[in-house]
């Protein structure tokens, strides 16, 4: 399985091309997380080049709306962001794309390459009392998401298993 987050954008776009054709050329995933809202705006050749290689996008609402702005989109709505991501041009047609995007306290959604409709799965609820820090809390969604794939779960699992480590994550002081 094939990760990226923002450092490999930054720091060696080459390196990212060329894992992502070995993930499409040896059928292994290839994830994509968009990391912060400067990653689609200020690399946007970068990630521009790298989407056809992504099986997985995942991105929280203020990341879709910096891709969508910076991509001139005419809704910056995460839902319509989540379907324009999934609906991408793909080159391994050996699986579909699936695109991410997390809210918060507000439904995860996910969009599915070529299927109509947008699946939304509400969030754990937590008291906000509980709630000490969110910083890395997207990192710690992605952690349990593929933590799911990589054990075979089906998607709604994996996305169940990342809510679960982001709630835990909110918990604590600093990300952890």
């Amino acid at each position: 399985m094939l990760t990226w987050g923002c450092c490999p954008v930054i720091v060696c776009p080459p390196a990212i091309m060329e894992l992502a054709k070995q993930a499409a050329s040896s059928n292994k995933p290839f994830i994509l997380s968009l990391s912060a809202p400067f990653i689609p705006q200020f690399f946007k050749d970068v990630v521009d080049a790298s989407a056809p290689y992504w099986d997985y996008i995942i991105g929280n609402e203020t990341e879709a709306a910096a891709y969508a702005e910076s991509h001139a989109l005419p809704s910056k709505e995460p839902k319509d962001v989540a379907r324009h991501l999934a609906d991408l041009p793909k080159e391994n047609g050996q699986r579909k794309r699936v695109a991410i995007i997390t809210q918060g306290t507000d439904p995860t959604l996910v969009a599915v390459q070529g299927e109509d409709g947008i699946k939304e799965f509400p969030v754990h609820a937590i008291e906000p009392s509980k709630i000490n820090d969110t910083n890395g809390a997207g990192d710690a969604f992605a952690g349990g998401f593929l933590a799911g794939l990589v054990q075979g779960k089906p998607l709604e699992a994996s996305i169940d298993m990342g809510q679960w480590l982001a709630k835990l994550s909110i918990q604590e002081l600093g990300p952890s």
